[in-house]
């Protein structure tokens, strides 16, 4: 992923964390999957006074219950089994530099005590000592989850949540980047473009750019790298046109690949209009064309609307709104009938 982009959310978000850097204090970050929470942690240590001291993460959502605590901490020889020798743990690594602690949420409840010792005297012991260790460490933390809501129900030690709240900042989603979008798909595509040696550097069609810039990305900036990358991957041409969202529903059923319908298939669902195409207003012709080909993605999907949108080569956002319009006209029609 990259810390890229122009957009007011993006630039207000790298603003706040320029002026909280300097400050020798936690930060903790609150962020979707995605979004770049560690990319955040790496600007605030490189823009502090310990930018030439260790920057050391710890993801606590890869870790057991009962690693954390001695990935943390350290432990020393024949601590438990298996320890033949003394072990640093991160906040040792991390002296005199930053410990970012990745989904906090997920330390256990009585490694957190241990945590807010360190962070409130700089002291603590490796597992199986009684000596006590001091450092010089900045704590940065990250979750997806809500702390205030695990504190109030005993998951979270609101002491600690206290302590490394001395500021919070939110990491904004992929979909608030308002003009994002197509700046990182394209920073994307020339990545891949170059990594594939190709001598085009790739971009996207109308119609691409419109999926990629409709669609409400929950995965955020690390599943628009993916798609992107997947797309150029897929392209014998310079000009994307194809986007994949779902690389699941390539395939509905076996030997089918979706496509965006055929100037075929459209011409004989225009003919089911009548002999005469201009018998009908061009724009209820257009709506009726849509609504027909609704009901046919819907059908031969068994009604699974993912899978009726890649039929229809539209994003799953611009299929609820088509979708909603064809109920609405129903309804319309059902009131007209009475």
């Amino acid at each position: 992923m990259e810390a890229l982009g122009q957009s007011e959310a993006f630039l207000a978000f790298q603003e706040q964390l320029s002026r909280v850097a300097p400050v020798q204090r936690p930060v903790l970050l609150i962020g979707e999957r995605g979004t770049g929470k560690e990319l955040a942690a790496a600007r605030l240590h490189y823009l502090s006074g310990r930018w030439q001291k260790p920057l050391v993460t710890l993801n606590c959502a890869s870790l057991s219950a009962s690693l954390i605590e001695s990935e943390l901490f350290g432990y020393e020889r024949g601590a438990f089994t298996g320890a033949l020798q003394r072990r640093v743990g991160r906040f040792e690594v991390a002296d005199g530099g930053t410990l970012f602690l990745d989904e906090i949420g997920n330390v256990p409840i009585e490694v957190q005590e241990k945590i807010l010792r360190a962070v409130e005297y700089q002291i603590f012991e490796r597992v199986g000592s009684a000596e006590e260790v001091a450092v010089d460490v900045r704590i940065l933390a990250a979750t997806h989850a809500s702390l205030p809501e695990m504190a109030a129900t005993g998951r979270f030690r609101p002491d600690l949540l206290d302590r490394l709240s001395f500021e919070v900042l939110t990491v904004p989603p992929l979909r608030e980047r308002t003009g994002d979008i197509m700046l990182l798909a394209r920073h994307f595509a020339v990545r891949m473009a170059r990594e594939m040696e190709r001598a085009k550097m790739p971009d996207f069609s109308a119609g691409a750019s419109e999926v990629l810039e409709s669609y409400r990305w929950p995965g955020n900036v690390r599943e628009l790298k993916n798609v992107v990358e997947r797309a150029v991957y897929r392209s014998d041409s310079a000009i994307i046109t194809e986007i994949v969202l779902d690389p699941f529903a390539d395939v509905l059923k076996k030997g089918e690949t979706p496509a965006q319908p055929s100037l075929s298939r459209v011409s004989a669902l225009l003919s089911e209009a009548g002999p005469d195409p201009l018998a009908v207003p061009l724009k209820k012709a257009v709506l009726d064309l849509k609504m027909r080909m609704l009901r046919s993605a819907l059908e031969r999907s068994r009604y699974h609307q993912r899978k009726a949108a890649v039929l229809l080569g539209l994003s799953y956002d611009q299929f609820r709104g088509l979708y909603r319009r064809y109920h609405e006209l129903r309804l319309d029609d059902d009131t007209d009938a009475t």
